[in-house]
């Protein structure tokens, strides 16, 4: 009875705000079968964006920078507030760069009901605007609030706004990689990407003790359609558990939108995206006073076998598209694990307080590759950064694909993804010779601590054909004997204008003591 009485008491309270803000309450339960049916209705049809459904004054000819930041959600206005429940949610205010409306429904265990465009929940400062604004027009997407620092507060624990991005935040992290739903062609040079959006959403309303905020959305796009559920658990280490399925439609309905279309050549799950400007291992110098930006500065993946991968960021003068076979992948991440103040030295940026990005399968993802896309930028206003995976084969138009997945943002001062690991990297010209490289590599663990006083770990490096690795390899314990490091030496063969891949582990006998540092070196 007492679970009926909150049921009951959630929906007079969520009708009354549905007088003001949306149409009246339809029976239904809502879960991914119910979405991916919507999916796949759409995927039988072309693709439709919502960006023609944007009234012209809300366009960024109309609307620019300046205009859109006059307007305010009225944070009194917040889906739930008013109800004091764990989770609130505030509207993005379409428009700007913002062009595509998003459709917002709420739903509980027996109901859905639209939650249509409001205008009074807006502060629109000195424009004037508002009747130029249909009541359908939608919002540009929505940001959660949680106490996520503090019990007595509402923080904001994360945003879904445009195309399908959407970011997180676990306790005491500041905003910086981001991840998206879906990325098609992502990283080739013969064709654009195509940019899949979320365009409806379905916001589970929380009851009192839940700890748990539970969405689904439609993600559409002109190569396909599909539907997408949420469950994320605020905490340390916040984790969305995500499941979804993708209908690619039929070569005609593509066709029928974008006649010159490509037939698709790459299907990206899990996208995450981040920013790597430079850092302590970069070669590209820039004339800044700090040492170090970047929302991320490497890619660790964990293989089938158990092999864990360390890949330094870099940004190189072109774009950089490098595959990994990846089997059955046991994880993949966009890590920082610079966590020192002193290595930024930006008060107005805290890049030491950003999440590393986490990304766990769920069951077997079979044959597939990852993709490491490195983008070259001049400022650190431009994500440049991508990573995903790609299965080997593609499903057949509207043969439905399913996958899941759990997405960690974490500072990594809950759990430990990788314990034997590299801290640094750093590399520049051999001062005796300037075409060779001088790579500094810099490594920790409780492997390397538990060997013997007096016990020198050896480094096993390797490079790809079109270079070679030339002298010894050296290995160090510095000052704090908590650190070993391994420095290696590597020559481009002459006239090489390619990337080099590079390989590193610290071993004793055949015991591997680290994981793997890899690198794809690019010719100045």
């Amino acid at each position: 009875m007492r679970r009926l009485g909150c049921l009951l008491l959630t929906f007079v309270v969520s009708f009354a705000w549905a007088q003001k803000a949306c149409a009246g309450p339809e029976s239904a339960e809502v879960t991914l079968d119910y979405v991916a049916k919507k999916a796949e209705d759409r995927a039988r049809r072309p693709f439709h964006s919502p960006r023609a459904d944007l009234p012209d004054i809300l366009r960024a000819d109309k609307l620019d920078y300046d205009k859109y930041r006059e307007i305010r959600f009225r944070h009194e206005q917040a889906l739930w507030a008013a109800e004091k429940l764990p989770f609130a949610m505030e509207f993005f205010h379409p428009g700007y760069l913002y062009e595509e409306p998003v459709h917002i429904n709420e739903f509980s265990y027996t109901y859905v009901q639209p939650v249509r465009f409001v205008q009074e929940f807006f502060d629109y400062g000195k424009l004037h605007i508002k009747k130029q604004i249909p009541a359908n027009t939608g919002y540009a997407g929505f940001r959660v609030l949680y106490p996520l620092n503090q019990t007595d507060k509402q923080d904001e624990l994360g945003a879904f706004l445009g195309a399908s991005y959407f970011r997180l935040l676990g306790k005491g992290q500041r905003y910086g990689a981001s991840a998206r739903g879906f990325a098609l062609d992502c990283g080739e040079s013969d064709r654009p990407e195509e940019f899949p959006i979320f365009t409806d959403w379905w916001l589970g309303k929380p009851q009192a003790d839940d700890k748990e905020l539970h969405l689904f959305a439609i993600l559409d796009s002109v190569s396909c359609a599909g539907a997408y559920e949420f469950r994320i658990r605020p905490g340390e280490t916040t984790v969305a558990e995500i499941e979804a399925v993708i209908y690619l439609r039929e070569a005609d309905k593509i066709s029928a939108v974008d006649p010159q279309r490509k037939p698709l050549l790459t299907m990206g799950l899990a996208p995450l995206t981040s920013m790597f400007w430079f850092g302590e291992g970069s070669e590209r110098k820039f004339d800044d006073y700090r040492p170090e930006v970047h929302d991320s500065d490497g890619l660790l993946v964990r293989m089938e076998n158990g092999e864990t991968l360390w890949r330094p960021l870099n940004n190189a003068s072109v774009m950089r598209h490098q595959r990994f076979g990846a089997k059955n992948i046991r994880g993949f991440g966009l890590l920082q694990r610079d966590r020192e103040f002193a290595s930024y030295q930006d008060i107005f940026n805290p890049y030491h307080l950003v999440p590393s990005l986490w990304v766990e399968p769920r069951g077997h993802w079979g044959e597939g590759d990852l993709h490491l896309v490195e983008l070259s930028t001049h400022y650190e206003g431009l994500d440049n950064i991508v990573a995903f995976w790609e299965p080997k084969t593609k499903p057949l138009p509207m043969q439905p694909f399913r996958f899941s997945y759990a997405l960690y943002w974490t500072r990594e001062t809950d759990l430990k993804l990788s314990v034997n690991k590299v801290v640094a990297t750093r590399i520049g010209a051999d001062p005796r010779d300037p075409q060779r490289r001088q790579i500094v590599i810099d490594f920790t663990g409780p492997k390397l601590a538990a060997l013997p006083e007096g016990t020198l770990p050896t480094a096993i490096a390797s490079c790809s054909e079109n270079g070679r690795i030339v002298g010894d390899n050296q290995v160090f314990q510095m000052a704090s004997n908590s650190v070993w490091r391994a420095i290696i030496e590597m020559e481009p063969k002459p006239d090489n204008k390619d990337p080099i891949d590079l390989r590193c582990t610290l071993q004793k006998g055949e015991e591997i003591l680290t994981e793997t540092w890899t690198y794809h070196w690019s010719p100045p």
